[in-house]
């Protein structure tokens, strides 16, 4: 199955029954790759650039680029791949004024993938960096 808008906002609440009004940010984005492809799809800009409007509204908050991947190659090769990318959503993030320092980057590799599948299986919703907000 493929994404159309591969940008999906998350609204993640601080406890149970929490509400966030219309104009809070959504506390997480995830940007999806295609297979093989380390690039930013263009339909992915307007997610960052929300990214980047959040930032600006509260420039205190920490962003936590987590680099994921699907079960498609070796462990070690789905780390540097997942890794790699966050890399590159952290520049492309960077270009929209977001200093480096107030960015994190780790890889999870295949280890939490949003749709379990067999090892060796692409899946796009696996293939994404995860960008929470926080303080």
């Amino acid at each position: 199955m493929r994404i159309a808008f591969a940008a999906l906002m998350l609204a993640m609440t601080a406890g149970a029954g929490a509400q966030l009004s219309a104009n809070d940010p959504p506390a997480s984005f995830m940007v999806f790759f295609d297979w093989g492809k380390g690039e930013v799809r263009s339909d992915d800009a307007a997610a960052l650039d929300k990214v980047a409007e959040a930032y600006r509204a509260n420039p205190s908050m920490h962003l936590r680029l987590s680099g994921h991947s699907d079960r498609s190659g070796s462990a070690a090769c789905n780390r540097r791949t997942a890794l790699s990318r966050a890399e590159t959503i952290r520049a492309e993030l960077e270009k929209r004024g977001i200093p480096r320092n107030a960015m994190s980057v780790v890889s999870f590799g295949e280890e939490q993938p949003l749709v379990a599948t067999e090892d060796g299986v692409r899946e796009v919703q696996n293939r994404r960096v995860v960008i929470e907000l926080g303080e």
